[in-house]
């Protein structure tokens, strides 16, 4: 199982309501409506509280300024990823989210990899 992590800033002009209210209500349905056609495992949001709640903990790290969100999409393999990329459905599929991003995300400022989870604490998800 592979996950793709997104760490999402929101599109200037945009309140951190307007755009977790957006991501939640309009893109997450989207995401789910073609979960299928892209071979996705597991979607999950996780929404950053208003920025007060974690001034304090990163200023003690000197930390970056923090994301709205993260999305994290699991896959079963890099193969399967690979494939979408050769069929039609799953290339309209991806093409279709791309555009919705472009709506609430500001793109060139919100990093995404490819990893794998190591879970050291818990159960795996």
């Amino acid at each position: 199982m592979i996950k793709l992590t997104f760490c999402l800033v929101r599109r200037p002009g945009m309140s951190r309501e307007e755009f977790q209210r957006y991501w939640r209500d309009v893109h997450a349905p989207l995401v789910a409506s073609v979960a299928d056609t892209l071979c996705i495992q597991r979607y999950v949001q996780m929404h950053s509280l208003p920025v007060e709640a974690s001034v304090g903990l990163r200023a003690s790290r000197s930390a970056p300024d923090e994301f709205d969100g993260v999305a994290e999409l699991w896959f079963e393999s890099l193969e399967v990823v690979a494939e979408n990329g050769r069929r039609p459905e799953a290339q309209a599929a991806a093409t279709l989210l791309l555009e919705d991003e472009k709506r609430f995300i500001d793109l060139p400022r919100s990093p995404l990899w490819w990893g794998q989870e190591h879970v050291i604490v818990g159960q795996q998800a």
